[in-house]
């Protein structure tokens, strides 16, 4: 399962940060989320495909609510492991570098 993948690097702070598994937002329960970085990640497989607009609704109010949303999907985690990880290190490296940060930070590989 692609998640339990993702979760071996996400969890106590190998980011630098703290990583909630299964993290309930609003009426929303989301793969992974970071608080300090207001960050979400998501794992979609294929049936995601199937819900794009209730998808799409859902990425809308996170970033209504200000958050970053990072989607990767199953096959990137399974096949492509590498770029999700060196992705989500830049991510939250700029972050740390960046003062005072109210959108996310660019880097390659943003989403």
């Amino acid at each position: 399962m692609p998640e339990r993948i993702l979760w071996k690097y996400l969890k106590n702070k190998q980011f630098g940060f703290k990583f909630r598994r299964q993290h309930g937002i609003g009426k929303y329960a989301v793969d992974f989320y970071c608080p300090e970085l207001k960050l979400i990640v998501e794992v979609d497989g294929r049936v995601h495909d199937e819900i794009i607009e209730k998808d799409i609704v859902r990425k809308n109010y996170f970033v209504a609510i200000r958050l970053f949303v990072k989607v990767y999907t199953a096959r990137q985690v399974n096949k492509e492991l590498d770029f999700v990880l060196n992705d989500l290190w830049d991510f939250c490296d700029k972050w740390q570098t960046t003062p005072n940060p109210t959108s996310p930070p660019l880097g390659k590989g943003r989403k």
